[in-house]
């Protein structure tokens, strides 16, 4: 890969220390200068690249390592990347936290060793003082193979408590690239999956942003940091590309691969939900859709009262459906113009919820009855990385092909009859997991098409002869 584009990867020795604040706003404070900024998520997080579209003006992407496997993580964000001027990637957790039992697999340290990318430490200093050089010596020595390369400490209380923190972190041989002051936190409301998505408050969400722009900018060297940026290392491979992706696939009918991807005569029409209620995808999963022959067009299942004229099939992603039950419900003609796609075979792939949305109700609302199911919140958190194997033949797999994914709800589903299941999981115990009934494929995972591009394919093909 030549002529790497600049990056830094913005870490933490554990969740609630600052990362999302320090990241956004470096993203922003960069983007006031003029420099075109790719901004990248560790993980399977939805929101937080919601808010780096806002800093940045490009589409926020994720990098990870369970889902897609290390050997995408490079191409995936060269791909990102391109053309950019500097590159800023949020972390996950604490620096070496990664997918349970697996080591540093999914692990920000994982994500900056195959980068090569120099890591800023935000450490919350707001209950230490000299002990902070034991943090950060304790972490800069965990992984010689893990570059920090400078901390910005967050929510320092005074100049004297910010002369014992540097005087401390002298001897560790760390600098210090920032010092963000105890106040009040910029206004990031959460709720019960984490942040507010930008799609729901986007007008207090660009002010958000541009606060986080103005606190990193008034309390970091953004000098020194853009060049640690510049020293980050060539990264190996190419940047990924959807048509590409696509080419390097086997025919359907040999083993050889082919040198080009299928060329077909017009595109089918696949509908694709956005809004508010539904704000949780990949932007390359889009991409794949539309590099296999898909004109892709969105609709918002709360606003919009029919689908797109022409729809030959419908992707149904995660978010909120719970929050916005009432309003769902109440779009009657969309929900009537959803059930009739499936009736006529149309294909449909649904994740979360999507699968919600599917159901007869939820919460005792009446969604599109597609799926003979009742789907509820509940108290209990379902959180985690899945292996999963398909176990019957559907719109987006046939049976036995493997797909790593990622669950993360606060619902549950009641099924009723007519319906096989989608995967069969390991959490660790094993169970059968999502619905498949005729053209419909519906499952709590999220999963990253770009790992299996077939998926995306086969899901065009479908929508094509349906």
């Amino acid at each position: 890969m030549s002529g790497p584009v600049p990056r830094l990867v913005v870490a933490a020795p554990s969740s609630g220390s600052g990362k999302t604040t320090v990241a956004t706003g470096l993203m922003a404070a960069f983007a006031a200068r003029g420099l075109a900024v790719s901004p990248h998520k560790v993980g399977p997080d939805y929101i937080d690249p919601g808010y780096h579209a806002l800093a940045t003006g490009r589409t926020g992407r994720n990098l990870d390592a369970y889902l897609c496997g290390p050997e995408l993580l490079g191409p995936l964000f060269a791909h990102g990347a391109r053309g950019c001027d500097v590159a800023v990637v949020e972390g996950v957790m604490g620096l070496f936290d990664g997918a349970a039992g697996e080591g540093e697999l999914a692990s920000t340290a994982q994500v900056a060793k195959v980068l090569r990318a120099p890591v800023v430490l935000v450490v919350d200093a707001s209950s230490q003082s000299r002990s902070v050089a034991a943090l950060v010596h304790g972490f800069v020595s965990w992984d010689p193979e893990v570059r920090i390369a400078g901390v910005i400490l967050n929510k320092v209380a005074s100049d004297r408590h910010e002369e014992l923190l540097r005087d401390a972190l002298d001897s560790v041989g760390v600098p210090v690239l920032g010092v963000l002051r105890r106040a009040a936190p910029v206004e990031t409301p959460s709720r019960h999956l984490g942040l507010v998505p930008v799609a729901e408050r986007r007008r207090a969400a660009r002010d958000a942003v541009a606060a986080m722009g103005a606190m990193v900018a008034d309390g970091c060297d953004l000098d020194a940091l853009l060049g640690l940026a510049r020293g980050a290392g060539p990264v190996a491979g190419t940047a990924w590309d959807a048509a590409s992706a696509l080419a390097a696939l086997a025919s359907p009918a040999s083993p050889v691969r082919v040198a080009s991807p299928v060329r077909v005569a017009s595109p089918v029409r696949v509908a694709v939900a956005g809004g508010a209620a539904f704000t949780f995808s990949y932007a390359e999963h889009t991409e794949l859709l539309a590099a296999a022959g898909a004109e892709v067009v969105v609709v918002d299942p709360l606003r919009d009262e029919r689908l797109p004229e022409g729809t030959r099939g419908l992707v149904l992603g995660g978010g909120f459906p719970e929050v916005y039950g009432a309003e769902l419900s109440a779009n009657e003609g969309l929900r009537a113009d959803v059930a009739a796609l499936a009736r006529r075979g149309g294909p449909i792939a649904a994740e979360c919820a999507g699968l919600l949305y599917l159901c007869r109700e939820l919460d005792g609302l009446p969604m599109c009855g597609v799926l003979d199911a009742s789907a509820r919140m509940s108290g209990r958190l379902t959180l985690g990385y899945r292996d999963a194997v398909a176990v019957s033949d559907s719109v987006l797999a046939g049976a036995g092909m493997r797909m790593r994914g990622h669950e993360f709800h606060r619902t549950v589903v009641e099924p009723g009859a007519g319906t096989a299941p989608a995967w069969g999981v390991r959490t660790p115990a094993r169970r059968v997991e999502g619905f498949v009934q005729d053209s419909v494929h519906a499952s709590y995972l999220h999963t990253h098409w770009a790992s299996e591009p077939g998926v995306a394919r086969r899901f065009v093909e479908r929508c094509r002869t349906s």
